[in-house]
């Protein structure tokens, strides 16, 4: 269970829009690292290869898509949904226009691990602000209260949009799978952490 941040609102605000910035930051350098993505970017991917715009422009559309998933599993957006739908795909954009593209295995694999941690510690700093879960988690959350566990809603949903997303030409390689066995543990990690607490 998720412990909803006790700090005054304003530092509230500050952990969620940091941790909407970091975790488009992380996103956007496992992305430029091109040693595959995770799932949802791979779906990310694959709508701006098949049908054009940027990458974070897709992040934005399918984040309000998933949202009027939400009607019929009845949840709640909160700020912190509106912000990531809103946010989250121009900050992943501005990484990948600024970070150089690496042509290096060493750097590319820096940027992998990189990302990785950052989206972990991202995600603990946003949803510990307590102010509502990203509309894909909530998609999550969501099936759960269906009486989906909350493994099997993730499996599904990250299989689904993996699929999806490869079949439309978005990159999925060793980078989804260490996104995949590296991302539950670095998030939980900086969940337990002093300063994210």
């Amino acid at each position: 269970m998720v412990q909803t941040s006790t700090h005054p609102t304003s530092m509230r605000l500050v952990r969620l829009y940091a941790g909407l910035f970091l975790y488009g930051a992380g996103s956007g350098l496992q992305i430029e690292s091109n040693l595959g993505s995770a799932p949802w970017d791979v779906f990310h991917q694959g709508l701006s290869r098949h049908f054009g715009l940027s990458i974070g422009a897709w992040v934005v559309i399918v984040g309000a898509a998933v949202m009027l998933l939400w009607i019929p599993l009845r949840q709640r957006p909160g700020l912190g949904t509106i912000s990531n739908v809103l946010l989250l795909g121009w900050f992943f954009d501005l990484t990948v226009w600024l970070a150089p593209t690496p042509d290096h295995w060493a750097v590319q694999w820096a940027y992998l691990l990189t990302g990785v941690v950052t989206v972990g510690g991202a995600t603990a700093l946003y949803i510990g602000a307590g102010y509502g879960p990203g509309p894909r988690d909530g998609l999550m959350t969501g099936l759960h209260r269906l009486g989906l566990s909350i493994r099997l809603a993730r499996v599904i949903i990250e299989l689904t949009v993996l699929a999806i997303g490869w079949l439309l030409g978005g990159v999925a390689g060793v980078g989804t799978l260490v996104f995949a066995l590296m991302i539950g543990p670095v998030t939980q990690f900086f969940m337990k952490a002093r300063w994210v607490a």
